[in-house]
C-alpha cells in the first residue's frame, strides 16, 4: 500500500466526487479536469508559476466542461488561461493532449511532446484510414469474433472530436532539462503506456510528475496495437527501473492522487504483472492454442467481461497480447498462425 499525501484528493475519490484545486508546493498547483464517461473521472493538470506566467503539465479533453474546469483552476491559483506560456504533454492520449491545441490558440503557449509520440499523430487523428485497416488486422490477429470487430475497430473514434491536433513546438529529449525558468523540470522517456510517454522530475523539489507511468491504485494499459513499440510491456518494465533510483519524496500523477514511497509502488506493479504472466502461463497449460481474445475472456479484470465497454475490452486484448509477447521473448510462449494467432506454453528450459 502506497503513503497517501493528496490526503483530500483521496477522501474525494472514495466519494466519488471531483477533488478541490490546491496548491501541492509554493508555486505549484494541482488542477483537476474531468473526463467524460470514464471511469478515471478526471486528468490531474499541475501548474508551474513562472515570472511571467504559468506552465502546464498534459491539458485535458477538448471538452467545454474540462476546459471550463481548467480555466476557473489557473484562476483559482491566481492566473488565467491568457499566463499559460507552456504545455507540457507527458503522452498523446487524449486525457492529456486534446486541449493543448486550444490552450496555444487562446494564450500562445508552445506545447512540448516527445518525438515518439509527435510522431504518431497525423495518423491518430487527421489520417485514420490506414490506422483503422492496420487495426482490423490485428484485432483479427488476437481472435476478435467477427460480430464483434467492428465495435471494436472503431472503439476510439468517437474520441477524435475531442482533440485539437496540433504540432508540437517542442520536442523533449530523454535526460534533458525542460525550457521552464525556475524549475529544474527533467524529461525522463517512460515508454511502455505510449511509445513517447515522458515522466517530469525535479531534483531540487524531489518532485516526480509521472504521467500515466505510475499511479497509486492501478496500472495503466500497456498494449500491443499498431502505433506501439514491438513489445510495449518489456519497454514499460525496463521504463519503471528508470525512475526507480530517482530521489522523489512525492509522485504527482495525472490520476487518482497524489502519493509518497515510488519503490513500494513500483514493487506492486511489477508483481501485477508478474501474477499476470504468470495467470496467463497457467491458462495455456490447461487450454492450449488459445487466442488472445480467449485468453482475455479468461483473464481476472475488475470487472465481468461482459460489463467492460467496447473501447476498454479492445485496451484488454492488447494488454493480454502485450503479456503474451513478453513470455515469446522469454522463449515461454510459442505462436501459431496469423488469422487468428494461437499460442502454446513451452516447456521450460
Amino acid at each position: 500500500m502506497v503513503e497517501v499525501t493528496g490526503v483530500l484528493q483521496k477522501a474525494a475519490w472514495d466519494r466519488d466526487v471531483m477533488p478541490p484545486v490546491e496548491k501541492v508546493r509554493p508555486g505549484l498547483w494541482s488542477i483537476p479536469v474531468p473526463i467524460p464517461n470514464n471511469p478515471l473521472r478526471y486528468v490531474l493538470v499541475y501548474a508551474l508559476e513562472l515570472d511571467s506566467g504559468v506552465a502546464i503539465v498534459d491539458a485535458g479533453w477538448n471538452t467545454e466542461d474540462a476546459f471550463s474546469a481548467l480555466c476557473s483552476g489557473l484562476e483559482e491559483a491566481g492566473g488565467s488561461l491568457a499566463d499559460v506560456r507552456a504545455v507540457l504533454v507527458t503522452h498523446i492520449h487524449p486525457d492529456h493532449y486534446g486541449l493543448a491545441g486550444r490552450v496555444r490558440e487562446e494564450s500562445g503557449a508552445w506545447i512540448g511532446l516527445h518525438p515518439d509520440d509527435a510522431a504518431m499523430l497525423q495518423a491518430r487523428y487527421i489520417e485514420t484510414d490506414d490506422l483503422l485497416a492496420r487495426m482490423r488486422e490485428f484485432l483479427e490477429e488476437a481472435g476478435v469474433p467477427p460480430m464483434k470487430l467492428p465495435d471494436l475497430n472503431m472503439a476510439s473514434m468517437m474520441i477524435r472530436s475531442q482533440v485539437t491536433m496540433a504540432e508540437p513546438d517542442v520536442l523533449f529529449e530523454d535526460g534533458k532539462q525542460v525550457d521552464i525558468p525556475g524549475w529544474d523540470l527533467q524529461t525522463v522517456w517512460t515508454p511502455g503506456h505510449s511509445p513517447g510517454h515522458v515522466c517530469f522530475y525535479s531534483d531540487e523539489h524531489r518532485l516526480l510528475l509521472s504521467g500515466d507511468h505510475v499511479l497509486p491504485r492501478i496500472t495503466p494499459n500497456i498494449g500491443v496495437h499498431t502505433q506501439q513499440f514491438p513489445n510495449p510491456l518489456g519497454h514499460y518494465l525496463e521504463s519503471l527501473l528508470k525512475v526507480q533510483n530517482l530521489g522523489v519524496d512525492e509522485v504527482l500523477p495525472a490520476h487518482e492522487y497524489r502519493f509518497a514511497d515510488l519503490g513500494a509502488r513500483l514493487d506492486e506493479i511489477i508483481i501485477h504483472h508478474a501474477d499476470r504472466l504468470a495467470e496467463i502461463e497457467r491458462l495455456l497449460r490447461d487450454h492450449p492454442g488459445l487466442t488472445a481474445w480467449e485468453l482475455s475472456i479468461q483473464l481476472t479484470w475488475s470487472r465481468p467481461w461482459d460489463q467492460i465497454p467496447d473501447f476498454m475490452q479492445r485496451a484488454a486484448v492488447g494488454e493480454t497480447f502485450a503479456h503474451i509477447v513478453l513470455l515469446e521473448n522469454h522463449q515461454r510462449v510459442r505462436r501459431e498462425g496469423t488469422d487468428p494467432s494461437r499460442f502454446f506454453l513451452l516447456p521450460e528450459s
